[in-house]
């Protein structure tokens, strides 16, 4: 299986590139601080609620150094959503790589995603409030970059159909879809029933075999 792999914002930092002067310094930090700023505002009232000379005045910054970063409030919900779902990524990856067939793999990874993300639940409900009620173009930014996820776990059900412990013939894009709902719906558990980690892995345990049960080879 190949990992999952998302392509967040270069940064000018990494092994290879030139040193930053002091100006380029100065504006990756007040970057930073922008995107650290809508972060936070986002998870805490929403998309909607959270207006730019609010996001500018959380950053101790003019509304003019947040829009000579960004073009508007789509491109840096998009950047804050870019680089949380490169941590997720990387989280789904290490919890993959602990398994030793497709459904200790799956369950490692998505237990390690809630483990990396239920700490900003709020903005992971705003992400999904918004999926819901945007613009198609926008929509498919969304949709863009969580491609790669859920490509890296498709590979992960076709490798395991290779492998024979799946049938042959097997839809991995539909059991793709349906283990990527079962780990998505569990957000509202963790939301509004105050479900544990250990809750949320037991009950997507379940969930995982129950979507598997018809497939396995033994």
């Amino acid at each position: 299986m190949r990992d999952i792999v998302l392509n967040p914002p270069a940064d000018p930092t990494e092994a290879g590139a030139r040193p930053l002067n002091r100006r380029q310094v100065a504006k990756q930090r007040t970057r930073g601080k922008v995107i650290e700023a809508a972060r936070n505002l986002f998870a805490q009232r929403g998309y909607d609620a959270a207006t730019i000379r609010d996001i500018a005045r959380e950053a101790g910054m003019s509304t003019g150094a947040v829009f000579a970063n960004f073009q508007d409030k789509s491109e840096l919900f998009d950047t804050v959503l870019a680089e949380d779902l490169a941590r997720l990524a990387e989280a789904l990856t290490r919890g993959i790589k602990a398994g030793t067939d497709l459904k200790s793999r799956l369950l490692g990874g998505f237990v390690a995603g809630y483990e990396a993300t239920l700490e900003q639940l709020p903005l992971v409900q705003a992400v999904v409030a918004r999926a819901w009620h945007q613009p198609l173009q926008d929509a498919q930014k969304g949709r863009a970059l969580i491609a790669p996820v859920i490509e890296g776990l498709e590979s992960l059900v076709a490798d395991a159909i290779k492998a024979g412990e799946l049938k042959p013939g097997t839809d991995a894009a539909l059991i793709t879809e349906l283990v990527w709902v079962a780990y998505l719906s569990n957000y509202r558990r963790a939301a509004y029933d105050s479900w544990t980690i250990e809750t949320l892995k037991s009950h997507l345990d379940t969930q995982i075999d129950i979507i598997l049960s018809g497939q396995l080879t033994r």
